[in-house]
């Protein structure tokens, strides 16, 4: 699937710029039709960073970025029928409690290493344009005349 997407992108007050990186990355690798960031800002406890919605306002998808506490999946796995975790981080702390979250065996895990996301981060400016391709398991991103490169391949929380 090809597609040009128009995003200009915020740096929540709270936000790293590790995390809006991350967050920009997981919403166009998972973009389909319905997908939205959250209305609630990167902060709100309710609801995910970003969100596929059905068109009648059920949610389809939860997508969460960093390291989200295991009450947040277990809410999640029952809210959507599609869990997914963007990280960078080590999840062991949720990991470790992964029998308190309902489906947890379900939840989709794509780790970014962080030596990417720092070369990312280091070529960002306000106007940054991104080309991503995604060909077998590996994410190439081109970024002020560069490319850079990383495998993208999902894991499990379990």
């Amino acid at each position: 699937m090809y597609e040009t997407l128009d995003l200009r992108v915020a740096q929540h007050p709270s936000e790293s710029l590790r995390f809006l990186v991350t967050r920009t990355l997981a919403y166009c690798l998972s973009y389909e039709e319905g997908i939205a960031f959250s209305k609630g800002g990167v902060s709100s406890t309710d609801e995910p960073p970003i969100a596929v919605w059905e068109a009648y306002g059920i949610m389809r998808a939860w997508i969460d970025v960093g390291s989200p506490a295991a009450e947040r999946m277990n809410k999640a796995t029952k809210l959507a029928p599609q869990v997914s975790i963007w990280t960078s981080t080590d999840l062991r702390a949720l990991r470790a409690s992964a029998d308190a979250i309902h489906r947890a065996s379900e939840i989709v895990v794509w780790r970014l290493d962080e030596k990417f996301l720092g070369a990312v981060e280091a070529a960002l400016d306000r106007n940054t344009k991104l080309e991503l391709t995604r060909n077998d398991q590996v994410l190439y991103v081109a970024i002020g005349g560069a490319t850079l490169e990383v495998p993208l391949v999902p894991g499990t929380l379990i």
